[in-house]
């Protein structure tokens, strides 16, 4: 377990969940982020798969004694990614009273999003107008629906726990705070403080969330005067993958593959603990010859293998992303690559991933973050982002 922590103030911790960890970063937000405290904790396998909460009331100690152990704020803001949300903006007419707009969402949504309303938690918020809907004095409204029985487990889990949940946030968005925040504002398109999503009425305006099922470009977040636009990829036991110009997401997805997969994977042709496979990807890594490695020269040239077949999937589903993206009829020019998250921790990924990519891509780590938690920072990356929106 990693902690440190700073004097005490007003904070918000980020806390982001994955198939084999937890990590929390907490936050003080006075004009430059502060780092208060941080920490890294295990879980079990099966507690967590595919972004989804299997186990809520095991989930809830984990969180809990990682709280206690770091003496953590109580406000959490919560990442999720996974497959079970869906994002769309919709084009409405100048709508100006309040409950007739929200009608008019709901009316909408209906018939563009591929959840049952019935059985989702459904929020919006009003965002600003551009091309011909700005022309022609319309609203544009991003739309998020989420599988109430997918986010009912998170919330149970975290306030299980004891914790204050001040909001559910996308963990792609999360990214994009934490690696393009530190020019400009932190402020990122879609991204708004929020009351948890509780029920299916429409309460306060969401961060939006990305239907990682089918993505889908949206040119209602493109700023006409930005000049900088990368993809953001984000590696851990899943990934997550974004496109933003300057802070505005213009495309997110979720790819249900990372480091967990390539341990597992290990794991599975050799024999070993997953916790055993994870150590052995960080020893023997990408970047010096097999016969330099010191161990089994079999475990070895093993785990070579599963990193080198998992690092190129990667590579291959950053190249399809990028491609599907320039395809839309609302794409603009990805300039570069940033890559972060614990696979950058894996020595000479992300040099791997930059000799088979056609773009500049370097790794991403928020420098405050990377200040106080040093080697644990790539793990603390999407909770640190999550803690950045207060």
């Amino acid at each position: 377990m990693i902690s440190t922590r700073n004097a005490k103030s007003k904070s918000i911790v980020g806390l982001d969940i994955e198939a084999s960890s937890i990590a929390a970063t907490e936050l003080v937000l006075n004009g430059r982020p502060q780092v208060r405290g941080f920490g890294v904790a295990p879980i079990n396998s099966g507690l967590f798969r595919d972004g989804e909460v299997h186990e809520p009331a095991e989930l809830s100690a984990a969180i809990k004694d990682l709280f206690g152990a770091n003496k953590l704020s109580k406000d959490v803001r919560l990442g999720v990614a996974n497959q079970r949300v869906a994002v769309r903006t919709l084009t409405l007419p100048q709508i100006d009273d309040p409950e007739e707009l929200e009608t008019a969402v709901r009316f909408q949504a209906e018939d563009h999003v591929p959840i049952p309303l019935d059985q989702a938690v459904l929020d919006w918020q009003v965002i600003p107008a551009r091309g011909a809907a700005a022309e022609q004095g319309n609203l544009e409204v991003v739309v998020v629906v989420a599988r109430r029985d997918m986010i009912a487990p998170l919330v149970e889990a975290v306030e299980g726990a004891g914790l204050r949940l001040a909001g559910i946030d996308l963990s792609a968005f999360a990214m994009i705070r934490a690696l393009a925040g530190e020019v400009g504002s932190q402020d990122v398109q879609g991204s708004v403080d929020t009351e948890p999503m509780a029920d299916t009425d429409v309460q306060q305006p969401v961060d939006p969330m990305a239907d990682a099922t089918q993505p889908q470009p949206q040119d209602s977040f493109v700023d006409a005067d930005a000049t900088d636009t990368r993809l953001y990829c984000h590696v851990g036991d899943l990934t997550n993958l974004a496109v933003a110009r300057d802070r505005y997401c213009l495309f997110t997805r979720v790819f249900n593959f990372g480091m967990e997969g390539i341990a597992q994977s290990l794991a599975e042709r050799t024999g070993m603990t997953l916790a055993h496979a994870r150590q052995w990807l960080l020893h023997v890594g990408l970047d010096v010859p097999v016969e330099a490695i010191e161990g089994d020269p079999t475990t070895v040239a093993t785990t070579r293998d599963a990193l080198a077949s998992g690092t190129a999937r990667l590579t291959d589903e950053v190249r399809r992303t990028i491609e599907y993206f320039g395809a839309s009829d609302a794409a603009v020019p990805v300039e570069g690559i940033v890559v972060a998250g614990p696979g950058t921790a894996i020595p000479g990924l992300v040099d791997r991933m930059k000799t088979e990519l056609p773009l500049p891509l370097e790794a991403g780590n928020p420098s405050p973050l990377a200040t106080a938690a040093g080697s644990a920072a790539p793990r603390l990356t999407l909770a640190y982002g999550l803690g950045l929106e207060e």
